[in-house]
């Protein structure tokens, strides 16, 4: 129990603060003749769904608690957080699948995909917790977790292709980790815009 908190506390400083991270390679290891990636107990740079989830409930909580500040709370209000979130999350998946399936880089197991994009929550339950404590905190707290997030997703897709990708196209790769840490800044304002209104 203790060995997993102090892990995930690594996780939570590699994603708010990208720069404390001296190498991005996953530990692997020979299993049955091929190799495996160990596990995220032995390995920081693995990625695992807990983080996740706890930060999505997270972020759902807290938009509900900011909602509740404002007098606009309702079990309703909750569900529509709910469903904005997951479709967020949905949308991060798909984006990062399609480019990585347009680099040749199919390999990647779904569950790694889904875990990376749900990191996102972590920046964003920082970023609402600053709008609930201090209301404009949010301004600044915002783009700083999200431009953590866009270079923690731009370091780990990277590290994915030089290990998956057989054949390197240096420009088309850049311009593909670029558009995906600029697809941040829409996806952080649209889940950061705490509404009783699921679409915005």
């Amino acid at each position: 129990m203790l060995g997993s908190n102090i892990c995930n506390c690594f996780w939570v400083s590699i994603i708010c603060a990208f720069y404390t991270q001296g190498h991005w390679t996953r530990i692997s290891e020979p299993v049955g003749g091929k190799m495996s990636y160990k596990p995220p107990i032995y390995d920081i740079n693995a990625p695992d769904l807990y983080i996740p989830f706890m930060a999505f409930g997270t972020y759902v909580v807290l938009c509900g608690f900011f909602l509740g500040l404002q007098g606009k709370f309702s079990p309703e209000s909750l569900n529509w957080l709910f469903v904005k979130g997951l479709t967020g999350w949905f949308l991060q998946v798909a984006l990062l699948k399609m480019i990585l399936l347009s680099l040749g880089s199919g390999e990647v197991p779904l569950l790694d995909i889904v875990a990376y994009a749900g990191y996102t929550f972590t920046g964003l339950s920082i970023a609402v917790l600053g709008k609930i404590l201090v209301r404009y905190a949010y301004y600044a707290v915002m783009p700083w977790t999200c431009l953590c997030m866009g270079i923690f997703l731009v370091r780990t897709m990277k590290r994915v292709l030089f290990t998956e990708v057989r054949s390197y196209d240096s420009s088309r790769h850049h311009y593909l980790l670029l558009f995906i840490a600029l697809a941040q800044f829409p996806l952080f304002s649209w889940l950061g815009n705490i509404t009783v209104n699921w679409l915005f």
